[in-house]
């Protein structure tokens, strides 16, 4: 893939994620109003050249492996697989994609995921703070090396610092600093209920933006009960995002976002006991198909009667040759790690099934 050799004219951003880095320009727009979907398609190809492939090559002298996903080439095409790249350097893994006017490479780790140890950690919340010591170096040298020489190279393009600066560090900014800040960025609503419920017309806000879990109109600043990832509850202020999300401030420095049907505004009859109940399903149907593979039989049926104690008729859910995974959150290729669903657990896919785009198919056959 040839590039143009010297400073290149060109304008945009560079900026820094949790453990990735994003390349933004605004150039698209001007080329297709001149040039129509001919003039799009000439720019595209043009960033692509000049520095998508430019990132590939700092990868390359970094010593990073990159190549062209062979999966996207067999589902897709080699032609749209070509603006993305699976990359690696030694526990480090990266995902190289352009998209329109974007160009994002995300980095992550598989040997410490406390919270999301599937995918070799790639969907981690927080990336960074998981990563050891000395893959965080490797990382934060990556992209730094990479934003350098674009900045140098290109010469329009500037590092967007105070994007990142706001989630550099724990313990920097406080919840309320961080939301600000968010608030500060959007374009959407800026903190001031009065002037958003003005602008938009509203007394207060529609019920499908604001009507919590226990049915009640959620106000912006009012105490609020929701969970966290592991189903414990928690006790936080809420405040308005964006349509139906709000932010929670559960103390100084922790906070988080949620969807109104998430939140409650009375508190939980019992807050002692989780409501984890999906993530219980999920864990002990992934237990059962270890169990089944590793032929331990006996530990697989102490583990089919704890999930199902009353024996009653159990299904797959498919969809052409793949099985719907444990508590409908993807697919599998295979009937032993397909999720098992009883007879009332089907009715949400009912017309699927009645239809013919779904089947329903007994575990015992």
């Amino acid at each position: 893939m040839l590039t143009p050799k010297g400073h290149v004219n060109r304008a945009g951003i560079v900026s820094f994620g949790d453990a990735s880095l994003s390349v933004w320009e605004e150039g698209i727009a001007d080329a297709r109003k001149a040039g129509g979907y001919a003039g799009e398609k000439a720019w595209g190809l043009a960033f692509k050249r000049q520095v998508f492939a430019r990132i590939v090559q700092t990868l390359n002298r970094l010593g990073w492996t990159c190549v062209v996903p062979q999966d996207y080439v067999k589902q897709y095409g080699r032609s749209f697989a070509e603006y993305r790249r699976e990359c690696s350097k030694g526990d480090l893994k990266g995902w190289l994609d352009l998209s329109g006017r974007t160009i994002k490479f995300e980095m992550w780790q598989g040997i410490n995921c406390p919270t999301r140890p599937d995918h070799g950690g790639r969907y981690e919340s927080n990336k960074e703070a998981c990563m050891p010591y000395v893959l965080r170096l490797e990382m934060e040298r990556t992209r730094r090396r990479i934003r350098d020489y674009l900045c140098a190279v290109f010469s329009g393009y500037e590092f967007d610092s105070e994007k990142r600066s706001i989630y550099r560090k724990p313990l920097q900014f406080t919840a309320m600093e961080r939301i600000h800040q968010h608030y500060a960025e959007s374009s959407h609503f800026r903190g001031d209920m009065a002037d958003y419920l003005k602008r938009n017309g509203y007394d207060r806000l529609p019920g499908y933006n604001a009507k919590s879990a226990d049915v009640q109109v959620l106000e912006h600043g009012q105490r609020v009960w929701t969970t966290d990832h592991k189903g414990r509850w928690v006790e936080g202020t809420a405040l308005y995002n964006i349509n139906n999300m709000w932010w929670v401030v559960l103390g100084r420095y922790d906070y988080t976002n949620k969807a109104c049907f998430d939140l409650r505004a009375t508190p939980p009859e019992n807050p002692r006991v989780k409501q984890n109940e999906s993530q219980r399903r999920k864990r002990l149907e992934g237990l059962l198909a270890d169990a089944t593979k590793a032929m331990n039989f006996e530990r697989a049926a102490v583990l089919r009667d704890i999930l199902w104690p009353k024996p009653e008729p159990l299904f797959y859910i498919m969809k052409g040759d793949a099985y719907f995974a444990p508590n409908y959150c993807g697919y599998r290729d295979n009937p032993i790690d397909a999720g098992k669903y009883t007879e009332a657990e089907l009715r949400p896919y009912a017309s699927g099934i009645k239809n013919g785009t779904l089947k329903a198919m007994p575990v015992s056959a």
